[in-house]
């Protein structure tokens, strides 16, 4: 599979311990590719989430949050949380290295599906389950859906039809009993992953982000909490 998504290090509130809201919309706005999130039809909360960077600070995805930030708390019960994720990842060639020792992969549709399937793991995982095998799950599971990714064409996926910018758009989809995950492209040169729970994916549609203030005050009223 052609993908970075395993080379790719992550900036934002945990990685740079400065404050949540602004490291994270500085991040977003770093980014040399246009972002993505639910379109207008959306009417819920919006926040920002993570940023993925390449070793010489360059961008290489951002994932925007809709609906109820999931929790991993015992007290929160996974059936009642709903969310949706969209993760942008931008289409990148293969390339050299920032220090010109080695050659990062392309970028594609597989690597917009790995990481939104790896991104559902790790919000859904079974809270009941002891610590310590808590790793040794994520491992397994991290590893099927990295075998997933590189099997678009095959058995484990259908295709959705979905609006992207207004047009319509085919994705690769998939579910399973932590929640749905989706992978496809964009008009604008980049690939597109979301995952989700509690949340159908029949009947979203998604936006280039125009207005960074919707995700950036969602962002800062969390971060207050």
């Amino acid at each position: 599979m052609e993908t970075t998504s395993r080379l790719a290090g992550e900036t934002g509130p945990a990685a740079q311990g400065v404050p949540g809201a602004r490291r994270a919309v500085d991040g977003f706005l770093m980014a040399a590719f246009p972002w993505y999130g639910l379109d207008a039809a959306f009417a819920g909360p919006r926040w920002l989430m993570q940023v993925g960077a390449a070793a010489d600070g360059t961008v290489e995805h951002c994932s925007t949050g809709h609906g109820e930030e999931p929790s991993l708390r015992v007290e929160t019960n996974p059936e009642d949380q709903s969310f949706a994720v969209v993760v942008t990842v931008a289409s990148r060639p293969v390339r050299h290295s920032a220090d010109g020792t080695g050659v990062l992969e392309a970028t594609s549709v597989s690597t917009a599906a790995w990481l939104a399937g790896s991104g559902l793991l790790s919000r859904t995982f079974p809270i009941e389950m002891e610590h310590s095998l808590r790793q040794d799950w994520l491992d397994q599971q991290t590893g099927v859906a990295w075998e997933l990714a590189d099997d678009l064409d095959g058995p484990g996926w259908s295709t959705l039809s979905l609006p992207v910018d207004g047009v319509p758009a085919d994705f690769h989809y998939r579910e399973s009993e932590y929640g749905w995950v989706l992978a496809g492209s964009a008009q604008e040169g980049v690939h597109l992953g979301a995952y989700g729970r509690g949340m159908s994916a029949y009947g979203l549609g998604f936006a280039v982000v125009k207005d960074v203030a919707l995700y950036e005050k969602e962002a800062t009223a969390h971060e207050s909490r």
